[in-house]
């Protein structure tokens, strides 16, 4: 049967076009030996912190019973979190954290594919790997089973973390994440067919991500049941209709699949009908004579898409959170175990100020993420060549990488600003307090992002551990006081030395400090940049 099948396949031509796949396949693997893992455990480690924590929270049959009360009525957390389909640990679970999730196996998703992809054309090496017995549409392919293998072993992380709630919904909730995750992998090959630049591919999927986002967020707000045909419009909707540990629907499933299939045979249609390097939307000419008369002006040419996309996104969201503050407050009531999570997110406040504090802080763990991104958009321009051509002429190492520094930082400082405004829009009122607490967030992110500028400085090739230390930020700011870690594993963020504002007091001292080693790691990284050699 298998010799029938490889001779079929020779006749059509489907070997010489697959030819080398598995080669590609070991070497995107190797290449993604960090990132993948990385994101892998932060993705898993929020879903399986959750049942401890929501049964300190909900222990009783009755505190859950009136948790699915209040979310039928609470319209703006519904829209946040969607609704609520079960009252067991793992039901509750699958409501509280399965569509973010579904959310960062999309973002791993099409980071990936767009990696060896987009990514690999635009520098050039693709070309020359294409060069050698390479099938067509070996490159795609491997792509493609490298998110494949990324998103099988966060669904079966889960799945087997989450077994002891009952194996059917685990098993549903794990292939459900990794569904959400194959799905834009998918939408993200076919992106980077359209584009010509890596940068764009990354950035059209991440907004078709944010469409869906807010699609299922509009659905669930207007309809409690996740009925809505706007939350059936989105992949993290079907994520939340497939009723994990809630008399699983299984047969949503098949929506992922068939999207997965019908999006990956669009792929290699469009890969099959363009020549290498070229798109079908290509990038239009420039102007005859240069309009970018510095390494600034050019820093912000490249980066002012992201700037702009992050800075709408941190409003939106300021606006979203603001205005569910009441909600929330009247949520919490008088659950002790959530006043005291709020609390310990947000300072040992009033709840509101509390859940304020909370919010915003989760916005400067956003945030360090931008930062890394910017700051590593140096080691892009560096390892595709284009850094050459620019320091060739009258442009020193230092003044390149000022140009984007500048925005890396600067626009940090300009997502809190915004994000602040979206809160004070959103809550009517508190604007002064509000916009302080966002800046406060600034010093931590800065940190990360002056880490991220030693690591490209010292060790260049590791600089996509930068990646890794945001994410620990982020997980130990999520899900630690929720897990109720010990302080010494709190500090270990620099978020974790902050003062907890609105409503708690402003210290000074943790602030400059923080301020004062962003400082010496950016100068740190900068001499390094300036003595060691350019990989070109």
């Amino acid at each position: 049967m298998t010799a029938v099948a490889s001779d079929f396949a020779v006749r059509a031509g489907g070997s010489r076009q697959l030819s080398h796949t598995g080669t590609l396949l070991r070497f995107a693997l190797r290449r993604d030996r960090m990132m993948i893992p990385v994101w892998v455990a932060v993705d898993a480690l929020m879903v399986l912190s959750m049942p401890g924590t929501l049964k300190g929270l909900y222990g009783t049959p009755a505190q859950r019973a009136d948790l699915a009360d209040q979310m039928a009525t609470n319209t703006s957390l519904r829209a946040l979190v969607g609704p609520v389909f079960g009252q067991s640990l793992g039901a509750l679970t699958a409501w509280r954290i399965g569509v973010y999730a579904g959310l960062l196996a999309a973002v791993m998703s099409l980071l990936v594919v767009v990696r060896h992809t987009r990514d690999e054309e635009e520098s050039g090496r693709q070309e020359l790997i294409s060069s050698a017995m390479v099938g067509r549409r070996a490159p795609l392919t491997a792509a493609l089973l490298t998110a494949g293998v990324a998103n099988a072993a966060l669904a079966l992380v889960i799945t087997a973390g989450l077994s002891g709630q009952g194996t059917a919904g685990a098993l549903a909730l794990g292939l459900g994440v990794g569904g959400v995750g194959l799905v834009f992998a998918t939408m993200a090959a076919i992106v980077a067919q359209l584009t010509e630049s890596a940068r764009l591919a990354r950035g059209l999927t991440a907004a078709v991500l944010g469409a869906a986002f807010v699609l299922r967020a509009a659905g669930d707000a207007g309809e409690n049941g996740g009925s809505s045909v706007l939350t059936w419009l989105s992949p993290l909707g079907w994520l939340e209709n497939e009723r994990s540990y809630a008399h699983e629907r299984w047969w949503v499933l098949l929506l992922f699949a068939a999207a997965a299939l019908l999006q990956g045979a669009v792929a290699y249609a469009l890969a099959g009908r363009r020549d290498l390097g070229m798109s079908f939307l290509p990038t239009r000419p420039g102007p005859a004579t240069g309009r970018l008369g510095s390494a600034g002006a050019l820093a912000w040419r490249l980066q002012r898409g992201g700037v702009l996309g992050w800075s709408l996104g941190f409003f939106l969201a300021g606006l979203v959170y603001g205005g569910m503050t009441d909600g929330a407050a009247k949520f919490v009531g008088d659950n002790a175990k959530a006043r005291e999570i709020f609390q310990r997110m947000g300072g040992h406040s009033g709840l509101t100020d509390a859940f304020l504090a909370a919010m915003v802080g989760i916005m400067g763990l956003v945030a360090a993420l931008y930062i890394v991104a910017a700051v590593l958009r140096l080691h892009g321009e560096e390892t595709s060549g284009r850094a050459e051509a620019v320091l060739a002429n009258a442009v020193g190492r230092l003044r390149w990488a000022a140009g984007h520094l500048l925005i890396a930082f600067g626009g940090a400082a300009l997502l809190m600003l915004l994000a602040g405004a979206g809160f004070a829009l959103g809550y009517g009122g508190k604007t002064g307090p509000i916009l302080g607490a966002c800046l406060v967030q600034l010093p931590a992110v800065w940190v990360i992002g002056g880490l991220a500028v030693l690591l490209y400085g010292v060790l260049p090739r590791g600089a996509l551990a930068a990646w890794g230390v945001a994410g620990a930020a982020l997980l130990i700011g999520w899900v630690g006081p929720a897990l109720n870690l010990p302080q010494a594993v709190l500090d270990a963020s620099p978020f974790g030395h902050l003062p907890k504002l609105p409503g708690g007091q402003m210290t000074w001292a943790p602030v400059l400090t923080l301020t004062g080693i962003a400082v010496v790691l950016v100068a740190g990284g900068l001499v390094a940049l300036r003595r060691r050699d350019m990989s070109g």
